[in-house]
């Protein structure tokens, strides 16, 4: 056992005698350690009952004959830090994580790991993690929140952040908008949505590094603390039988990935994700791979943001299994790739079907004949850019308009609020990438103002940024090179023309080769926003959108 590094033999009498200050017995000791990676807070919705999840986890692991031990990890609320500072930190912990992870998981030589996230970059920083390390791995997300309701209606997270810009186009009143906040997120557990946590925890269960019913068990329910307990069971099995991370983690393992995210509808956010942990795998996923996987594969599901159901009525539907298996039927998920249940994929999906072809819908008779995500190309985004194909309103998957041009997300907002931006503007906010943010924020407060004053479906919005999952309506983000890299998005002027098709896969300025050159000989470079710390650094490290945001090797 690699644990035997730290406790086993004389030399180790030291080491045990440390572990038996904190209480370990010797029996205990004798057991493979499995570290949890545990990353409850009292900051985030999705984390603040983790603690629980845990203690069921240690509680499998115990009964399949481990010693668990538990450490903590950082964890970022993205609706809390939305629109403000805060946010550039955001997608910055994605790394921390990882190699936090790796650290403890190093350093005191355990044997299995067993990652207990929940939300947005928690999710795939350990997942990064579990690929680097390879050893035996299992994740266990703490679930989604149920859905709130006001009267018959459901509504979520997106419901209040579109609220606001209801009241400030007045058409809708400050004690309206109490009503949404004060109902709208009831329980804990990741927001209710096809957001970015609910999106990565699919995903996780999708590519094969957590059991079925990961990505949907509501938060509240019991069966979500006994899917725990069989995770912490489930890691002994994978150590006694040698299946790691990047046994798993194959190629064709993120192609089934890619599918069920286009069948999903999900996030834009699980481009940066699946590209940067294929990066920690050894798998060479491009940005072409993804559009040619969305070509393929049928829109089944149409949740929150993009339609009226939420993780919930996904689980009772039969969860992702249950879109495994419709997906399936035409041949669009590989069968043989192995998972941590230590069957493969055929196995898994078996006993699964559909039982609410309201909430999956079958593959004869999709939402859209492709999927979710499209990736854009053109002479403003040479090298790609992305958006929700799914959550664009038919009107707007193909427009031309003139600029509306902001150097950050703040003065963008204004604008909106202010009532300054028109029916058929394209809204450009920039130097807000990987490096220019930096940290790349995630643009929720512009786009659900948009919605929420009824505009979605006649303003655009491109920016070198990122949207949340909770976005909708033509918003086109990932926009690379950014604009700190000397990008086209940063010689965009007030009033030039941009155009793009969604359906072609297409983004351009109308600008000539020769103008574009011109303003690009002409540009310069402005000053950092963050000059110390940690996102100073990072935005030294940190490569394109394109290649997900990782660090530079």
């Amino acid at each position: 056992m690699r644990s035997d590094m730290a406790k086993t033999g004389i030399e180790r009498a030291p080491h045990r005698s440390l572990f038996k200050a904190m209480g370990y017995t010797d029996e205990e000791l004798r057991r493979p350690l499995i570290g949890i990676a545990n990353s409850a807070n009292e900051i985030v919705p999705g984390h603040v009952h983790l603690d629980k999840v845990v203690d069921a986890v240690k509680a499998g692991v115990y009964m399949a004959g481990g010693t668990p031990i538990a450490f903590g990890t950082i964890g970022v609320c993205d609706g809390i830090a939305m629109n403000h500072t805060g946010m550039k930190y955001s997608l910055g912990s994605r790394e921390l994580i990882a190699d936090s992870v790796e650290v403890m998981a190093v350093a005191h030589s355990f044997d299995a790991m067993v990652m207990v996230p929940n939300c947005d970059k928690i999710v795939p920083g350990m997942l990064m993690a579990a690929a680097r390390l390879d050893i035996p791995a299992i994740v266990i997300s703490g679930g989604p929140m149920l859905a709130g309701r006001l009267g018959e209606k459901t509504i979520d997270l997106v419901s209040v952040f579109e609220a606001v810009g209801g009241v400030k186009s007045g058409k809708m009143t400050e004690e309206e908008l109490a009503e949404i906040e004060e109902n709208a997120c009831p329980t804990c557990g990741s927001c209710a949505g096809m957001f970015t946590a609910n999106s990565m925890n699919c995903l996780t269960e999708a590519i094969g590094m957590g059991l079925p019913g990961n990505g949907t068990i509501p938060a509240v329910m019991a069966s979500r603390i006994r899917l725990a307990k069989k995770a912490g069971a489930k890691i002994m099995h994978l150590l006694k039988k040698g299946i790691t991370p990047r046994k798993i983690l194959t190629e064709k393992a993120f192609i089934n990935a890619l599918t069920v995210d286009m069948a999903l509808g999900c996030s834009t956010n699980t481009v940066l994700h699946i590209t940067a942990l294929a990066n920690e795998a050894g798998v060479d996923i491009d940005l072409n791979r993804i559009n040619e996987v969305s070509k393929r594969t049928p829109h089944l599901c149409s949740l929150s943001p993009g339609g009226n159901h939420h993780l919930e009525d996904l689980d009772s539907a039969g969860g992702v299994c249950a879109v495994m298996k419709e997906l399936s039927q035409k041949g669009l998920i590989d069968a043989e790739v192995m998972t941590v249940t230590g069957k493969r994929v055929g196995e898994n999906i078996e006993s699964y079907s559909v039982k609410d072809r309201s909430v999956i819908r079958s593959v004869d008779d999709p939402y859209h004949r492709e999927g979710g995500l499209a990736i854009l190309f053109g002479n403003l985004a040479p090298s790609g850019s992305v958006v929700k194909q799914s959550a664009v309103a038919p009107e707007m998957l193909s427009h031309e308009g003139p600029a509306r041009v902001f150097d950050s997300e703040e003065t963008a907002v204004a604008s909106i609020m202010e009532g300054a931006i028109n029916k058929g503007d394209v809204i450009v906010i920039r130097y807000e990438g990987p490096r220019g943010g930096p940290g790349m924020r995630e643009m929720l407060t512009p786009t659900s103002a948009i919605a929420g004053m009824g505009l979605d479906a006649d303003v655009a919005l491109i920016t070198d940024g990122r949207f949340s999952g909770g976005t909708r309506g033509a918003s086109i983000g990932h926009i690379s090179p950014e604009a700190m890299e000397a990008g086209p998005i940063a010689i965009i002027r007030e009033g030039d023309l941009i155009s793009f098709n969604i359906p072609e896969k297409k983004i351009d300025l109308k600008l000539s080769e020769d103008e574009i050159k011109k303003r690009l000989s002409e540009w310069k470079a402005p000053e950092p926003n963050i000059a110390t710390g940690y996102m100073a650094r990072y935005a030294k490290m940190v490569t394109s959108a394109a290649t997900g945001a990782v660090f530079s090797k």
